[in-house]
């Protein structure tokens, strides 16, 4: 079922049970099993999914997308959630399957603001969620760090060493959480105590550094600096959006009018207390802004809405596609594919955006959230060998928890029962992957310089 259970609070089912269960499914499916293959039967040719993949997008924004995936093998990974599915289609599960992020790469993991102000470092984008093999998260995040620390010069050691950490803390996690009393397991590791929980010390400075960034980033601070005060036709003072081409620009009045109904319709996706907070606003600009690497070319606006004196909110109405995912699983389609991501999204983070909806803009789907609710991120290719090494096991623990939302973790728990077999399977194939991943980055930078992909590269 899309949005529930079905809930049965009579029946008795002790935690041994659920071990077994667990165990069982070990056995079908034992983790040696992981270590598999790079690709399948069901993948496309590299330039076939990306042209495929630009399909509904701004035309004249795919080649200022092309070129973002252009610029490493990394970035190529970033906009290729797709192609990894189809490659996974079909490869051993345990058969338990999660809420997915669905796009778990390493960048994706992100510092922002909870209401009370506190900073806490979760999963951070669900344009791809949907229900699925919990293994084929695991695997993107541990590819992801081969391909983040080669990319800032890790040594191969180091890389693979991250990717199989990743998994490590995933299971050590798995462990604790399914011994912790529900409530307990459900509010786990919401804050930066999970540095120190998931074993990544060494990540300390790079949080505090990274939250006092994200501390800054309020949509008070984009309107002190990327917005001006002009006069209206009307004769009265407002404010707008600066220019900063091609990834801030103005749109027409239709465009604008056609978001401002849209945002109206929204505050219905709300819970009725948020209601009434939007309902006090007014709108005052909408431009045009240009998104990250796998979304580039999707419409995207920004509002700036005016509150209590010079108070500004800014929310982000960002189009929302068909998961990548979905063709490889076997799972109902939605009628509204921002309701998918918001579901997804309220369903595995610890703290969702208390402003977060979606809407309907000329027939097309979209979600709406705050545009900077406190936001940061530790930077993963920027990372020396024994940082890379400590955030695996940070996003390891984090991605449990995701997953944890949906699935119960003694049913995990008692699958990861043994030895390191899993964490040595999974950084094979995250090496393997990674390997495969450069090839294609190698075929796509040979289309754009022979002229048969047209590619636009941002200066630095």
């Amino acid at each position: 079922m899309q949005n529930g259970l079905v809930i049965d609070l009579r029946a008795v089912v002790s935690s041994e049970d659920v071990l077994a269960r667990g165990r069982t499914l070990r056995d079908r499916t034992p983790p040696t099993a992981h270590d598999h293959e790079a690709t399948s039967g069901a993948r496309p040719g590299v330039l076939e999914f990306v042209e495929a993949s630009n399909a509904g997008r701004v035309p004249e924004l795919v080649p200022l997308r092309i070129g973002r995936m252009l610029a490493s093998p990394f970035a190529f990974f970033r906009g290729a959630a797709g192609l990894m599915a189809a490659d996974l289609a079909g490869t051993p599960v345990s058969g338990m399957h999660a809420q997915l992020c669905g796009d778990a790469h390493a960048a994706n993991f992100g510092l922002y603001g909870t209401p009370e102000g506190e900073i806490v470092m979760d999963i951070n984008d669900f344009d791809e969620t949907a229900p699925g093999p919990w293994e084929w998260d695991l695997k993107r995040l541990a590819a992801s760090l081969v391909l983040a620390g080669r990319k800032g010069g890790v040594s191969e050691k180091r890389c693979v060493a991250a990717a199989e950490d990743v998994v490590t803390s995933y299971r050590r996690t798995v462990r604790e959480l399914a011994e912790l009393p529900f409530l307990r397991s459900w509010n786990a590791l919401p804050d930066a105590s999970v540095l120190e929980r998931a074993k990544a010390d060494e990540l300390i400075d790079d949080f505090e550094k990274a939250a006092a960034k994200a501390r800054k980033n309020t949509s008070a601070k984009i309107a002190a600096t990327r917005t001006e005060e002009y006069t209206h036709e009307s004769g009265t003072t407002r404010w707008r959006f600066t220019e900063d081409p091609p990834k801030r620009t103005r749109v027409d009045d239709r465009t604008a009018e056609a978001v401002i109904t849209g945002l109206e319709s929204y505050v219905d996706t709300l819970r009725e207390s948020r209601r009434n907070l939007v309902a006090r606003y007014t709108v005052s600009d909408v431009a045009f802004r240009v998104v990250g690497t796998g979304s580039v070319g999707r419409r995207a606006y920004i509002a700036l809405l005016r509150g209590n004196g010079d108070e500004a909110l800014v929310l982000q109405v960002k189009e929302a596609c068909p998961s990548a995912l979905v063709p490889y699983l076997d799972v109902e389609p939605w009628e509204h594919e921002g309701h998918r991501v918001v579901h997804g999204t309220r369903l595995v983070q610890a703290e969702t955006d208390i402003l977060l909806g979606w809407t309907t803009i000329d027939g097309r789907p979209f979600i709406v959230r705050q545009f900077r609710n406190m936001k940061g991120d530790i930077d993963p290719t920027g990372l020396d060998g024994g940082h890379l090494d400590d955030y695996g096991r940070l996003a390891g623990a984090l991605l449990t928890r995701a997953h944890t939302r949906s699935l119960d973790p003694r049913l995990l728990a008692g699958y990861f029962t043994g030895d390191r077999d899993m964490d040595e399977a999974v950084g094979r194939f995250a090496v393997r992957y990674a390997d495969r991943t450069e090839a294609d980055h190698a075929e796509l930078v040979a289309a754009v310089r022979s002229g048969a992909v047209a590619a636009e590269v941002e200066d630095d």
